[in-house]
């Protein structure tokens, strides 16, 4: 590796800093008793956690290991403005998601899953759309972080990947399994607190030990004009732009975010997703600029895996001491994002799956539940391990998984605004996009000539959607609209007859905008409208004896056909 010596660990350290790591995060999950447990606090944790775990759940969350890995191919791809266009977009989106967060709970306080509350406003459809959406992507995220585990562990012990996926998934599944959502968020604070202190140790110290400043004026003919820019067109259009539309989607469409959203307490939305926002930030660019030093420096990581660039990295520059807490922030990072993919997957499996399908109309037994989350976690942890035997590019896991929630960003936000979306709007958008987005994304087809002109076209009004959304949270329908018209006619004479060479951007885009406009074409000829308050009466807790149990029982969701209309007289309760 360019010659240099890296440091590693004997196999029986690294067992020993799992056992430590793992085993202190199994003992801290202990503390929530079985006599507690229950469906809801498996799933959400009542409804009502406070700010400090909050904060750091959602910001150990946003935070992983794949964020630490793609930042720094990000760095090292595109030069000093990578992992700015990386890490700042992705603090951004977590400050986008506390406005839209704020009505969503006023609607729907004590949910589970957006998916649940699409089963109260539309139907079925909705419903297992946003769900089979939710799991593909918690599946992705799950695989990529079992991948970063096995990566870390095969380059700094004499374990192979399998053995360090293996090792990984089991010490995830290990905590999580026992008391599900609680136990993520528990652990969450512990690991964010050692991972904050961890880079703002190991960041400085690499760079010294590289020869900060110096290689810095030494290396820079090792970079392109391009990766030497920091307004780099190149940069912001392959990863900047892309990953604005990708983490909108992310946020709107990732259960693990909505899962914090239905936990914290109603009050602590905007302080926690504040917090949130300057957490992942300060982190996720500081690393990021590790592979901005390896590109300055020449590294070359192993086999031309980018994968490999931030374990080579401390391997090469840090002591054994540093190292093991390198290794521990990594595993922690991994970790906290991994057990919030499992609880996402279980609480889909429970609420919506089981609890508003399978149980029907009659009211879902909890330890059913319970006994389903936990089979899920399962599940999910044996097929992720199995799919992380592919090593796919964490970076474009990240993307792609981005784009394809983009087709549902508009029909699920507009379903908590627009009281004339309906579930025939929702489905044919979703679908429609979706079948825009594939061709687009992987160059099924030509897109030179007249097509690719239309496809410019339609990703200039994606454009618009993307930048009317953001201010829509903050500002309202009237700034959102202004906001919206001003960025397609200032983007219109660069984009069209250039955009369509640029596949992943113009890909999320065709979603954005084919979803909006058919939902919108859809919805807006309906005479009446959808009574908001139904969501609140449909969705609730699922334990006897809880507060707040109404759900299906209490009005039952739309019938297949009806239309989602709301009903004159609500169904008496059971």
């Amino acid at each position: 590796m360019n010659g240099l010596e890296t440091a590693g660990f004997s196999a029986v350290v690294v067992v020993g800093l799992l056992v430590l790591f793992y085993g202190g995060t199994f003992l801290i999950s202990t503390r929530i008793g079985k006599k507690d447990e229950n469906a809801d606090g498996y799933m959400t944790g009542g409804n009502n956690i406070g700010f400090g775990v909050s904060a750091a759940s959602m910001t150990a969350t946003w935070i992983w290991a794949s964020s630490m890995y793609a930042s720094a191919t990000s760095g090292y791809t595109y030069g000093i403005s990578g992992p700015i266009h990386y890490g700042l977009w992705g603090a951004l989106m977590i400050l986008f998601i506390y406005p839209f967060g704020k009505r969503i709970r006023t609607v729907a306080p004590k949910a589970h899953t957006l998916a649940e509350v699409m089963y109260a406003r539309h139907g079925r459809s909705s419903q297992l759309m946003l769900a089979g959406s939710n799991i593909v992507g918690s599946l992705i995220s799950l695989m990529s972080n079992f991948i970063a585990g096995g990566v870390l562990i095969s380059l700094l012990s004499p374990f192979t990947f399998t053995q360090g996926v293996f090792a990984v998934a089991a010490g995830v599944l290990l905590y999580t399994l026992w008391s599900g959502f609680r136990a993520s968020v528990l652990t969450d604070f512990v690991q964010v607190v050692a991972m904050l202190g961890a880079v703002a140790v190991i960041v400085p110290f690499i760079f010294f030990a590289a020869g900060f400043p110096a290689a810095f004026e030494t290396g820079a003919q090792n970079l392109t004009p391009q990766q030497g820019d920091f307004f780099s067109s190149e940069a912001f259009m392959e990863q900047g732009a892309p990953y604005i539309a990708a983490v909108l989607a992310y946020a709107i469409g990732n259960q693990t975010i909505a899962q914090r959203l239905f936990a914290v307490r109603q009050t602590l939305i905007k302080p926690v997703f504040v917090t949130a926002t300057v957490g992942y930030g300060a982190m996720v660019i500081g690393v990021g600029m590790l592979g901005v030093l390896a590109l300055y420096l020449g590294f070359e990581p192993t086999g031309g895996d980018l994968n490999n660039l931030v374990p080579e990295m401390a391997a090469a520059y840090l002591p054994p001491v540093l190292l093991a807490l390198f290794f521990i922030m990594i595993v922690g990072a991994l970790s906290s994002t991994a057990d919030s993919d499992l609880s996402a997957l279980s609480s889909i499996m429970m609420a919506d799956v089981y609890g508003q399908n399978l149980a029907g109309e009659k009211k879902a037994d909890p330890r059913t539940m319970l006994l389903i989350g936990r089979v899920t976690m399962v599940v999910a942890t044996a097929l992720a391990v199995a799919f992380a035997s592919l090593q796919l590019s964490i970076l474009d896991l990240l993307v792609f998984v981005g784009a394809l929630w983009g087709a549902l960003v508009f029909p699920v936000l507009a379903s908590f605004y627009w009281e004339k979306v309906t579930n025939k709007a929702f489905t044919v958008s979703v679908l429609a996009a979706l079948a825009a987005f594939l061709p687009v994304r992987f160059g099924w087809l030509p897109l030179d000539g007249f097509l690719g002109i239309v496809v410019d076209v339609v990703s200039v009004v994606g454009v618009g959607v993307v930048l009317g959304l953001m201010v829509f949270g903050f500002l309202g329908l009237k700034a959102a609209r202004i906001a919206a018209v001003a960025a397609m006619a200032a983007t219109a004479p660069f984009a069209i007859g250039s955009l369509h060479e640029y596949a992943t951007l113009c890909g999320s885009l065709v979603a954005y905008s084919v979803s909006t406009t058919l939902c919108w074409a859809l919805s807006a000829w309906r005479p009446d409208g959808f009574d908001f308050a139904l969501i609140a009466q449909r969705t609730g807790d699922f334990d006897d004896g809880s507060a707040g149990r109404t759900g299906a029982a209490a009005v039952p969701p739309p019938r297949p056909g009806a239309d989602d209309r709301a009903p004159e007289t609500p169904a008496s309760p059971k």
